[in-house]
C-alpha cells in the first residue's frame, strides 16, 4: 500500500530555525517528528512511501538514506546499537522523495503525487508534522475502506473555543466510531459549526479533521475541479466537500493522542508530553 508524507511549508513562526532545520526534523525523543509519522504508516502496512519535500529540506532525504561511511565508522568501533537504529532507519519502507518548488499547502502539493499513486485504489496521506501516540487512525480507516469503499478523514474533539482555527465536519454516524460525512466547514464560527449526530440522533461534541486521510484517486480530479481560494485550506476543504458530493466521505474518529508541532509552543507542549513506544 501507498502513503504520501507532505512535509512542506515555510514554518515561518519556527524563523529563524526553520531556515536550516525543519520542523519535521525537530526531535521528539531521540528521533525527528517525522520519524514517528513514517513508523505510524510502515506499522499500518504502507510499504511504499513518497515524501513531498519543500526545497531546503534535504536534511529529510539525508535522514532516511543510508550513510555507508558512517555505517561502516560504525561498525569499525563497535558501536553496534548505534549502527542497528541507523540501519533500521534507513530500510523501514520504500522510500521516495519529491522536491515541490511551490508555494503553498496540501491542495497545491498533492497533486505532484499522482504518477506515484497511479490506478492504486486507495493510498494514505499522513501530515508530517503531526505525529499520533497510542495507536494509529489508519488501520481503522483501512478496514472502514475495505467494507465500504470510500474516502475517509480522521476526525477527533474539538473544543469549543479552538472550532474558528479547525477544519469541522459534520455527519451521521453509520456505526461505532464510523461518520458519513455531510459538511466539511473551514474555520467556522461555532454558531456556523457542524456537528456529528449519533446512531440515536444525539448531538456530539464538535470534531476536527486530525491530519490523516485515506483517499481514492478521484481526489485528483477533485482537486483540478476546485478553484483556487484565497487560503489553502480552503482549498484542501473545498476538494474534500467535492469528493464528499461525487462518492462520498467517511470519518474515522480518533481517541488516541495527537503531538502537533506546526508552532513553536504546539512543540514545547509535545516534547513535554511525547511518550516514545520504540518507534
Amino acid at each position: 500500500m501507498k502513503a504520501v508524507i507532505p512535509a512542506i511549508g515555510l514554518a515561518p513562526r519556527f524563523l529563524p530555525l526553520a531556515k536550516a532545520v525543519p520542523k519535521e526534523m525537530l526531535p521528539l525523543g531521540n528521533k525527528p517528528a517525522i520519524h514517528y509519522v513514517v513508523s505510524e504508516a510502515v506499522s499500518a502496512g504502507f510499504d511504499e512511501i513518497l515524501i513531498l519535500l519543500d526545497s531546503g529540506k534535504e536534511s529529510i532525504r539525508s535522514y532516511f538514506t543510508p550513510d555507508l561511511d558512517l555505517e561502516a565508522y560504525l561498525e569499525s568501533v563497535e558501536s553496534l546499537a548505534e549502527l542497528e537504529a541507523i540501519r533500521q532507519t534507513t530500510s523501514m519502507a520504500n522510500i521516495q522523495f519529491k522536491t515541490w518548488e511551490g508555494r503553498g499547502g496540501i491542495g497545491d502539493a498533492l497533486p505532484l503525487t499522482r504518477d506515484f499513486v497511479a490506478n492504486d485504489p486507495f493510498f494514505a496521506v499522513l501530515v508530517g508534522d503531526a505525529v499520533m501516540q497510542h495507536g494509529s487512525p489508519l488501520s481503522h480507516m483501512v478496514e472502514a475502506w475495505n467494507s465500504l469503499s470510500r474516502s475517509s478523514v480522521c476526525i477527533d474533539a474539538c473544543l469549543p473555543h479552538l472550532i474558528s482555527q479547525h477544519t469541522i465536519a459534520g455527519g451521521r454516524e453509520l456505526e461505532v466510531g464510523i461518520f458519513e460525512i455531510s459538511k466539511i466547514a473551514e474555520k467556522p464560527e461555532p454558531a456556523d459549526a457542524p456537528q456529528l449526530v449519533s446512531q440515536k440522533g444525539t448531538r456530539l461534541p464538535f470534531h476536527a479533521v486530525a491530519s490523516r486521510y485515506l483517499f481514492s484517486p478521484t481526489i485528483f480530479d477533485c482537486m483540478e475541479d476546485t478553484e483556487k481560494n484565497e487560503t489553502e485550506g480552503d482549498k484542501l476543504s473545498s476538494a474534500l466537500d467535492l469528493l464528499r458530493e461525487r462518492s462520498g466521505l467517511l470519518g474515522i474518529t480518533w481517541f488516541g493522542e495527537r503531538l502537533n508541532i506546526a508552532t513553536p509552543e504546539e512543540f514545547l507542549e509535545s516534547a513535554k508530553n511525547f511518550v516514545s513506544f520504540g518507534c
